[in-house]
């Protein structure tokens, strides 16, 4: 009596009701019209449910399929006033043709896989967010789902790859950018994304992410060690592929500095276009040369090209080539995107080229074809491109001289080298470095440097960044004579004695040591001493007159007597 009560009660919520004794006999059952298979008291229960033992678990559930019918089973235990087992029994619903259920499934799919997934919708908010793109950036899906994109991950919505793609409904390939930061350390992932487009209409985007930094960590462990250990940069050759340099010839130990190879040589690995951004003389062809010789085209050309140094009616058939016939002498001639092959084509100083020219550069790595000067004809590019502008993309887009979309198209990564003034560090490494270096090759043994011209050195700004430095040190072991206990100011070359001076007037720890420091100075170093200053406020004249310590017109008098002129 009790087993049809419970049973009866059960009936009106699911398909179907199984009451069981404790030694698993029927007690009684009921089954709706919609369930197919048939059930008496004699029915073997194992059986049915295809199980070696009967032991039911009090809210076990699981799925079964009884003649061709997907079931859900549930259990319920009831003890008192007698023990009885309850399995209640309801056709499955979430097929895979039904909508819900293949939604479902979807969800569960993108939840387990590794790869990270990162959806946004036609306002840059973030919708989904799985478990593996937070293990691999370090954020909370929960606090940054609905965030739009760019306050997430705090930066200017202007950059935003998942708009830009939303609004051009291309897809971005291969990408290797660290978005977020986890106690300053930068989490870098390999990513492309996608548009979601729905009749004709992009409805959405999403990153697909993959992780490799533990393959990274390794190479760059290897190549770190070798770094470190390599004394002996004096004798470079050219390899077959048209390089002289690698990743273990880069020196410094500044934190910066070793993060920024970390990047470079996982770009490398990647073979993904890059902007290499850093001011002149930190070496951006070096890091060029190195991703090359890190990379799986290692065996193929490498070709360089200063787009500053090539006229701008010569740099576009240098670059893509030419017919005989197109214009007045014009040979056929093979353009440098084409001599790359398979190679890496280094665009040198790329925000000198022409707006022009980059519209027509910005097809090219677009489509990934070019076609030479008066030709109907397009050949492959095949070519990693790897670009380097010694000024900051952002401000270049600001002033309209370099286009937005051009951006895009070289700077699917993009390193920003620090200057060297950023890395202390870094400016005594080099300057022990370069005075072993210059002692050994011209065979000189140099005293050691003064307490003060070190720290001379140390605060100078270094504008020439790295190339200077390497040039004083070796006019520096050239000209201190032999008799010398020390190397002081004195020994160092006039055009820079000037603005050594000019740091130990300005600098005492970080203030003004003298209220009128060009009457302090040396009549020779005073042209140094104002296009220092006047270089410092970047020809300000009324900011140069008060940091000198004088009126505009007495600086305009001497700007004018020592022919100084703006650059």
């Amino acid at each position: 009596m009790l087993a049809k009560t419970i049973g009866s009660l059960m009936q009106s919520f699911v398909d179907g009701v199984i009451v069981l004794d404790n030694s698993s006999e029927v007690l009684w059952f009921s089954l709706k019209d919609n369930l197919s298979f048939t059930i008496d008291s004699t029915t073997n229960i194992k059986k049915l449910f295809n199980r070696g033992e009967l032991r039911f678990i009090d809210n076990e559930e699981f799925f079964l399929e009884l003649q061709g019918q997907q079931l859900q089973v549930s259990v319920k235990l009831i003890e008192e006033p007698q023990q009885l087992i309850v399995l209640c029994i309801k056709e499955f619903a979430f097929q895979l043709d039904n909508s819900e259920a293949r939604l479902f499934c979807m969800e569960k799919v993108i939840e387990t896989i590794d790869e990270g997934i990162m959806m946004s919708n036609a306002e840059g908010e973030i919708i989904v967010y799985n478990d593996a793109q937070e293990k691999m950036e370090g954020l909370s899906g929960q606090e940054i789902i609905g965030k739009p994109l760019w306050d997430a991950y705090n930066y200017n919505p202007q950059y935003s790859e998942h708009r830009h793609v939303f609004k051009t409904g291309k897809p971005i390939f291969s990408r290797y950018r660290a978005h977020s930061k986890i106690a300053g350390i930068p989490k870098y992932v390999n990513y492309s994304t996608y548009p979601i487009q729905k009749d004709g209409e992009t409805i959405g985007v999403f990153s697909i992410s993959t992780n490799e930094s533990k393959l990274k960590d390794q190479l760059y462990q290897t190549i770190e060690m070798k770094r470190s250990n390599n004394k002996h940069d004096d004798e470079k050759t050219f390899s077959t592929n048209g390089t002289v340099f690698t990743f273990e010839d880069i020196k410094g130990q500044s934190t910066s500095l070793r993060e920024l190879l970390r990047e470079a040589q996982a770009v490398s690995v990647h073979n993904a276009d890059t902007l290499i951004v850093g001011e002149t003389g930190t070496g951006k062809e070096l890091f060029a040369q190195s991703m090359h010789n890190h990379s799986s085209r290692r065996d193929k050309p490498f070709v360089a090209i200063n787009c500053a140094a090539i006229p701008e009616n010569l740099l576009e058939s240098t670059l893509f080539g030419t017919v005989k016939g197109a214009f007045t002498g014009a040979a056929d001639q093979i353009g440098l995107f084409e001599f790359a092959e398979d190679g890496t084509l280094f665009m040198d100083e790329i925000n000198s080229m022409p707006m022009t020219l980059q519209s027509k550069l910005m097809r090219v790595l677009q489509e990934r074809l070019v076609r030479r000067v008066g030709s109907n004809n397009v050949t492959p590019v095949r070519c990693t491109v790897i670009s380097a502008s010694d000024e900051d993309p952002e401000k270049l887009i600001a002033e309209e001289r370099m286009r937005l979309d051009l951006f895009y198209r070289i700077a699917n990564t993009s390193l920003y080298i620090p200057p060297l003034r950023d890395r202390p560090e870094d400016i005594l490494f080099f300057i022990n470095h370069f005075l072993e270096t210059f002692q050994s090759k011209m065979s000189i043994v140099a005293p050691p440097l003064s307490p003060v011209l070190r720290d001379a050195l140390l605060r100078y700004p270094w504008p020439g960044n790295i190339r200077e430095l390497e040039h004083l040190i070796q006019n520096i072991v050239i000209r201190v004579s032999d008799e010398a206990e020390e190397i002081k100011i004195d020994h160092l070359p006039s055009y820079i004695r000037g603005k050594i001076l000019v740091q130990q007037q300005f600098h005492t720890n970080g203030e003004v040591k003298a209220r009128r420091p060009i009457k302090n100075v040396l009549n020779h170093s005073k042209k140094q001493f104002i296009q220092s200053a006047l270089e410092q406020t970047n020809w300000n004249i009324s900011a140069a007159a008060r940091k000198l310590g004088i009126t505009r017109q007495s600086l305009q008098y001497h700007i004018k007597k020592h022919d100084l002129e703006k650059p």
